[in-house]
């Protein structure tokens, strides 16, 4: 009976050290879920933020490249009118050119040659091109 008895053995004294430690074991334990239980909440909140991020990125994404589209057809429109004016700038430009030699046979010829200025409204931007006249309104004219 008396090995039933643990309080008069000396085992009795690594018994007490023993649950102190088993206590501090369990505590540490206890402590280390708690700190894995939040590290897994601050990884799982990095991850939603994460996602929402992506799918805001994405979405941006998605305007650069309607954006990009958008502008990428106007170039192919400016591109398309610049080649019109090209072309029509050669055509003039050649036509110039003959008009300019004709002029010259007719002048090494002796003929009186008389050219009226045509005027050019580009040249003049703020004078306009056909007089100004004044505009009637009636407000019981329909």
């Amino acid at each position: 009976m008396s090995s039933s008895r643990r309080s008069s053995s000396p085992d009795s004294l690594t018994d007490g050290s023993n649950g102190a430690a088993d206590e501090r074991k369990r505590k540490r334990m206890l402590s280390n879920r708690e700190s894995a239980r939040r590290s897994r909440a601050r990884k799982q909140q990095r991850v939603e933020e994460l996602v929402a991020e992506m799918a805001r990125l994405q979405a941006q994404n998605a305007q650069a490249q309607a954006r990009i589209a958008t502008v990428d057809a106007q170039l192919a429109t400016v591109d398309a009118d610049n080649a019109v004016l090209r072309a029509r700038h050669a055509e003039l430009a050649d036509r110039l050119e003959a008009l300019t030699g004709v002029l010259e046979v007719f002048q090494l010829a002796g003929a009186p040659v008389d050219i009226p200025e045509i005027p050019d409204p580009l040249l003049r931007p703020w004078q306009p091109p056909f007089p100004l006249q004044p505009v009637a309104a009636d407000a019981f004219q329909y």
